[in-house]
């Protein structure tokens, strides 16, 4: 899949060391992978989440430790991060309002 921008993942990962390895991990699966649909991606990932009121996967990272929200078009071959939080930041930014 071609994930845009890959950029946020390396920038994630300087402020998180401790992510950068389980990053790089789900980085390179996903550029190699080219997820049909929906089933496919939850077969790699069985602890996603799919938002369908804000069309949104949610993946946890690093045993639990890392949330990565991504926008996936399975038609376009694409992924776009549109944000990775530290599993505190996940629950602050999933309780008060998605934004």
């Amino acid at each position: 899949m071609n994930v845009i921008a890959p950029r946020t993942v390396r920038e994630f990962w300087e402020r998180h060391p401790r992510a950068q390895e389980p990053l790089r991990i789900w980085l390179k699966l996903m550029q190699r992978t080219d997820f049909a649909n929906w089933a496919e991606l939850k077969a790699a990932f069985p602890r996603a989440d799919y938002v369908s009121d804000a069309n949104l996967v949610i993946l946890n990272i690093g045993g639990n430790k890392y949330r990565l929200i991504a926008d996936v078009s399975f038609r376009q071959n694409r992924v776009f991060i549109k944000r990775i939080l530290t599993h505190a930041e996940y629950d602050k930014w999933n309780h008060g309002g998605r934004s």
